[in-house]
């Protein structure tokens, strides 16, 4: 924890299932512009969320001494006022516990994010004093976007109004107000100033602007004796400060210890959930900056709900996905908080969800559940309803993706896909495959045999024109094919074909693609998005901007994948691959204690010491790696 080297590449995340999170490092020394203690939505002013409370800075006060436990970054590589060198120990096993000894005086901060409230909660208890001992508070404001700075200006309100042992502060019209209370009396001594030149060197090193100004109106003072228990609020509404530590202890029993690798990614899955005013619930695709996508939510939905046995929130998601993907399909506008349901692979992706929940809950209640929405969207699909999705006569899928990104392989540069995937896309035609394949048997278990009949007779042509089209003479899959264009790399996608239910390649077709994947694109993270042997292999995901956006798909690698690679090894070898899947896992589970702690990063270098990048928390890659657990424990108790 003293080592700032170590503690200030590890984060912490917490949200609240409602959108709003709290994030920062283990010292509490804020690197990213998306660190905040209390970061939340405010749609009355965009979609994004917005950092109102930056940092709660400790000072403990004795024989007139001051003791600050705060730690800022400043520009020239200057840190101030270093409390981190007063941790003695630190705990995130069940909530973020850290224990400061400041000579006689041992005080432990435990944070813990209320659910469905936009409230942290922050519980301080001095262990151990030997005289008078007082605690004084300094909040550091920002009320911005998590996409923006704030800088001293003359605009910033410096009002303020005493509350229920705190006050209520606004800095800038159209923000709410920021409650901050204390559950006993305190003193709030205003003494408004900005503490400028604060730096953000994750921003730095992704080449963005870095420094910002933030606002302190003051600060709290109070006493607290020996054995004393204080309990401090910042949230967006008041609340009776004397309820402030049997809340606190309300959400800490709800709290499940995260003692293994599986309770930590149950724990990391439950972030993802978003409910809002209206009920609807959603996932979001990933912390701190990600929305909820599409086809995100339907690859990391029966992992998140699924695998760990909540089938009831995975109904919750697919009636607020389904609304949205049956307005798009109606062409009407979305009444519904989910991008990129124009994507072509959406629909595909959508009907691979319901499978796995057929898997789960048994194919009768899935068929009352969605059976319409599967038949639906084959017709849609069939009759070019689709803008970017066409049927072609020999039962393959088109797309065009020459000049806007379709696949998850979406970086851009200069507005143009740096991988222009476009025609027939190999995972669209597997998924399109499999999702035929289940329909059809769907309608058959249904009595709809002529229904059926016509979706083996287009799933046998999509077959042929698959294994025509897309197997080359080095037993690979190509990655897409455009009339005379046909991309030879040699990528993740392909892997689709043989991990879903129903693939249209034979044994030794599998069998190859699955050993080309682990020869060339299997890391301890998951596969890698390009071979080294391909031209243009880039697996370093660092630098500004634009050079990451140019090594992105081009080598870097992504847990969600290995997902789907252990689940065709496991098709194929069954249980003579167990240890060699378990061995896999470890990988995943070393992370737990790294970047965002107890969570999976969005992806991985590609080369050794294959180190996380980008978002802190994704939930495709969570929820892949719980869904490989459960097809473990399936295929351990198979015979």
């Amino acid at each position: 924890m003293t080592n700032l080297e170590e503690s200030l590449r590890r984060e912490l995340l917490r949200t609240n299932r409602g959108g709003a999170y709290s994030a920062s490092t283990l010292v509490d020394c804020n690197t990213r512009k998306y660190h905040g203690l209390l970061v939340v939505p405010v749609p009355e002013i965009d979609d994004e969320n917005h950092v109102l409370l930056s940092s709660l800075d400790c000072t403990v006060v004795q024989h007139g001494a001051e003791f600050n436990l705060g730690l800022h970054k400043y520009q020239g590589n200057n840190f101030s006022p270093k409390g981190h060198k007063y941790i003695r120990e630190f705990d995130a096993s069940l909530i973020p516990t850290t224990v400061y000894r400041v000579g006689g005086v041992i005080l432990k901060r435990e944070t813990i994010f209320q659910a469905y409230e936009d409230r942290i909660l922050i519980r301080y208890t001095l262990e151990d004093a030997h005289s008078a001992t007082t605690l004084r508070f300094r909040p550091f404001l920002a009320f911005r976007s998590v996409r923006q700075f704030t800088h001293e200006n003359s605009v910033a309100s410096r009002d303020y109004q005493l509350i229920d042992n705190g006050i209520k502060t606004c800095m800038y019209r159209g923000y709410p107000d920021l409650f901050m209370q204390f559950n006993k009396k305190n003193e709030f001594i205003f003494q408004p100033d900005w503490y400028r030149g604060i730096e953000y060197p994750k921003e730095q090193e992704r080449g963005y602007a870095s420094n910002e100004d933030l606002y302190v109106p003051g600060y709290f003072e109070l006493p607290i004796k020996k054995g004393e228990t204080i309990v401090f609020a910042a949230s967006t509404s008041q609340v009776k400060s004397s309820s402030l530590k049997s809340m606190f202890q309300k959400e800490l029993d709800l709290r499940v210890p995260r003692d293994n690798f599986y309770h930590c990614l149950v724990t990391a899955a439950h972030q993802f959930h978003n409910r809002e005013a209206d009920d609807t619930r959603y996932l979001l695709a990933g912390y701190p900056w990600f929305k909820c996508r599409a086809r995100d939510t339907f690859i990391s939905l029966p992992g998140l709900t699924l695998a760990i046995d909540e089938a009831d929130y995975f109904e919750l998601v697919m009636n607020t996905a389904e609304r949205g993907l049956r307005e798009f399909m109606k062409g009407d506008p979305l009444s519904v908080k989910i991008y990129e349901m124009d994507q072509p692979d959406v629909p595909l992706w959508a009907v691979w969800a319901i499978q796995q929940y057929a898997k789960y809950v048994g194919r009768d209640r899935a068929f009352d559940m969605y059976g319409k929405l599967l038949q639906d969207i084959i017709i849609y699909i069939k009759d070019g309803g689709h803008p970017n999705l066409r049927l072609d006569d020999n039962g393959l899928l088109y797309a065009d993706g020459k000049e806007k990104a379709i696949t998850w392989m979406n970086s851009k540069a200069n507005g143009k896909p740096v991988i222009p995937r476009s025609g027939y896309i190999v995972e669209f035609n597997a998924l399109w495959y499999n999702a035929v394949k289940f329909c059809a048997l769907m309608a058959a278990e249904k009595g709809d045999v002529k229904g059926a009949g016509v979706l083996e007779e287009l799933a046998a042509k999509t077959k042929k024109s698959f294994v025509d089209t897309f197997v080359n003479e080095y037993g690979y899959l190509l990655d897409y094919v455009d009339g005379n264009m046909m991309d030879w790399s040699v990528r993740p996608n392909q892997i689709f074909a043989v991990a879903l239910d129903y693939s249209p390649l034979n044994q030794q077709q599998m069998k190859s693609v699955v050993d080309i994947c682990t020869r060339e694109l299997l890391t301890p993270k998951g596969l890698r998005s390009l071979s080294p042997k391909s031209g243009g292999y880039n697996p370093m995901y660092v630098g500004p901007q634009t050079q990451r956006d140019y090594a992105y798909h081009q080598g870097t690698a992504w847990p969600w994948l290995g997902g789907f690679y252990m689940e065709a090894c496991l098709k194929l070898y069954k249980r003579s691959r167990l240890s060699f899947i378990e061995r896999q896992m470890v990988g995943y589970e070393d992370e737990m204690d790294y970047h965002a702690i107890g969570t999976i990063s969005e992806l991985f270098d590609g080369n050794p010491p294959f180190h996380g990048r980008g978002a802190m928390s994704f939930a495709m890659n969570v929820a892949e790696i719980l869904r490989t657990m459960k097809l473990l424990e399936k295929y351990s108790y198979q015979k």
